[in-house]
């Protein structure tokens, strides 16, 4: 456990579940996920592969789990969405959870419901668990503005181009403490600072343009990735602009590709960035959690 981590373990804080980009496992990172945990309830953003098993090892109680917001409908945003709601209801969820993302999140919902329904009933019957599907309310982002409050945060979405997706949405949470935003994976988009605008920690997706080559070299039958890496996410000179842009107080990288090359320091991951932004840099790591306080 880092410093911060250290000095946030009972306070209000962000925590960096998962911090490699893309929908491969690797060693290096767990895929993307992010917690804010806030006056003691788990807030979960994004639900990569794993995210289960990196809330376990961050100390979150599952039962406690709050809500769900999901950024966009790639697998590595999702995949893990359903079979987190279900562990949570294994581990002895009894109260609600709210869940938000894009359109297809409701049905997404629905169809995981359906595939576990026979697991499901004979749990209910077998072990006198609720039922599940009443326990969680899912709900489809349409519009920019608010989606979530309730007393300890009020959530805000803002649509946010990540070709060929654009139902893609990045969430601005405010606390009693500070106010941090998500960027979710997205191109180059200055409108994003506006969002941003004053927060005190901006969490940004971040591609560090010389490892891509190498990136795609390693990964078979994806014959124009490097297209979309490029015309999809924001180099780390673009994101340090952004966090310029926006006066953020501390910038951490996230989502970061490659996520799995361990060539590329942290050093080179700040360079870029550190050329437009003169704040607090911090490069993501899994299990890292920063205070919300101070």
């Amino acid at each position: 456990m880092n410093a911060d981590a250290a000095a946030s373990a009972d306070g209000d804080r962000l925590v960096l579940l998962g911090t490699k980009g893309g929908p491969r496992v690797a060693a290096l990172r767990s895929n993307p996920a992010s917690l804010m945990m806030v006056g003691g309830v788990p807030y979960v953003i994004d639900c990569g592969y794993g995210v289960t098993r990196q809330l376990v090892s961050a100390g979150v109680s599952l039962t406690r789990l709050g809500a769900i917001f999901i950024t966009h409908h790639h697998g590595d945003h999702n995949l893990e969405y359903g079979n987190l709601l279900y562990s949570a209801w294994a581990r002895g969820l009894a109260g609600p959870v709210r869940t938000f993302g894009p359109i297809g999140l409701e049905r997404m919902t629905e169809l995981f419901f359906e595939l576990n329904a026979y697991d499901i009933r004979i749990r209910m019957a077998d072990e006198n668990r609720p039922d599940i599907r009443k326990l969680v309310a899912a709900k489809d982002v349409l519009m920019n503005g608010e989606v979530f409050r309730d007393d300890n945060v009020t959530v805000t979405a803002f649509q946010t181009p990540h070709p060929p997706i654009y139902d893609n949405f990045a969430y601005r949470f405010e606390t009693a403490e500070a106010a941090v935003v998500f960027s979710s994976d997205t191109e180059y988009n200055p409108r994003l600072a506006e969002f941003a605008k004053g927060a005190d920690i901006l969490v940004h997706e971040a591609l560090y343009e010389p490892g891509v080559d190498a990136l795609v070299a390693r990964i078979p039958n994806a014959g124009t990735l490097k297209d979309h890496l490029m015309a999809a996410h924001t180099t780390t000179d673009d994101v340090g602009r952004i966090a310029a842009a926006a006066g953020v107080k501390i910038l951490v990288l996230n989502h970061l590709v490659p996520g799995d090359d361990p060539e590329i320091t942290d050093a080179m991951w700040a360079e870029g960035v550190k050329n437009h932004f003169g704040g607090r840099v911090i490069v993501g790591a899994d299990l890292m959690a920063i205070p919300l306080k101070g």
